[in-house]
């Protein structure tokens, strides 16, 4: 299976303005816009129109960019499921019925949570009583020379 690159126009324009926002060069932009703003205040006397500019420009590109911000960190969160579930998958060992969790009802979810922090607590006890909590050996701790 391989990954395709997407086709649909609004998600390489969200992907692209949330790169694009969060580079020095936006924000950048950002306040050049704020002080040439302030800077003509007085040419227009500070007036309500002077005010009522920047108020609804400031308010259009954040209503905006909520939207193409929550797109992208939704298909970031969906992606790093897909991964998080296919390390599951091939884990030997790991338990399959994982796959998929964030479907579950929150209750459902609450009792596996409790499970693992049942056995989170376990294992700090058998590290606090000297004993190992995996099968797998410490990486022991690199000397100074």
């Amino acid at each position: 299976m391989r990954p395709t690159k997407s086709r649909s126009f609004f998600t390489r324009f969200a992907q692209w303005t949330a790169r694009s926002s969060g580079r020095p060069m936006a924000f950048t932009l950002a306040v050049s816009t704020i002080v040439v703003w302030a800077v003509t205040g007085p040419l227009f006397g500070f007036s309500d129109t002077w005010q009522l500019i920047i108020n609804t420009s400031t308010t259009i590109v954040t209503f905006l960019m909520v939207f193409l911000i929550q797109n992208t960190q939704n298909r970031d969160s969906e992606a790093i499921q897909v991964k998080l579930d296919e390390l599951i998958r091939v884990t030997s060992g790991a338990h399959v019925a994982l796959l998929g969790l964030e479907e579950l009802e929150d209750d459902e979810l609450d009792e596996i949570r409790e499970e693992y922090r049942e056995l989170a607590k376990r294992a700090r006890a058998a590290i606090r009583a000297g004993k190992s909590d995996t099968n797998t050996p410490s990486i022991p701790a690199r000397r100074k020379r």
